[in-house]
């Protein structure tokens, strides 16, 4: 809109900021109220807040349904054997702490052991596991990728898999809200 209403400028500057970037483009304060109080500057101003409220809109009709999409994802958390729950939940915190160790040459794995873990580590193991491998939630937060509302559908999503967990296993409920007060926060 300032090239088309004020044309060339009146004297190019460096950039202060960034020297290697172009010019800035400089014009005199007089011309630039003309140009402000001008025909062609009201009718130019006016399409630019249609097209921006037109882009809000549609940005905001994305989010919702984004946000709807994850309102309908099904979470159904399987009630398993407490100590082959806690098996699996040690060896998939094995497993992470191996590509971990893979990953980061300063990291050296540890493995652990159900009988050398407190029961609060051993809790935020089983709450890790069960949210990453027996809910689905790795595949809903691609699907998130690239959307408009994509940091409220993920805050949506937690809440909603914390919550079916701490539903599914009422010894977890705990950890869930710390967890989900850790991330964010909130609590369920």
């Amino acid at each position: 809109m300032i090239r088309v209403i004020l044309g060339s400028p009146d004297r190019l500057a460096p950039n202060p900021v960034f020297r290697t970037m172009a010019p800035m483009r400089l014009y005199e304060v007089e011309r630039v109220i003309l140009a402000e109080e001008s025909e062609q500057f009201a009718v130019l101003r006016d399409k630019a807040e249609r097209r921006s409220r037109a882009a809000l809109a549609v940005a905001e009709r994305r989010r919702g349904e984004t946000v709807a999409r994850v309102e309908g994802v099904s979470i159904v958390v399987p009630v398993v054997d407490w100590h082959a729950l806690v098996r699996e939940a040690v060896a998939h915190r094995n497993r992470r702490d191996e590509e971990r160790a893979w990953q980061r040459l300063d990291h050296v794995a540890t493995p652990a052991r159900v009988a050398d873990v407190d029961e609060l580590t051993l809790q935020r193991w089983v709450v890790n596991y069960l949210r990453h491998e027996l809910t689905g939630y790795e595949v809903e937060v691609e699907a998130l990728f690239g959307r408009v509302g994509r940091a409220e559908g993920m805050r949506l999503l937690r809440r909603r898999i914390y919550a079916a967990i701490a539903s599914a296993y009422p010894t977890l409920t705990e950890e869930c809200h710390r967890q989900l007060e850790s991330r964010e926060g909130e609590t369920l």
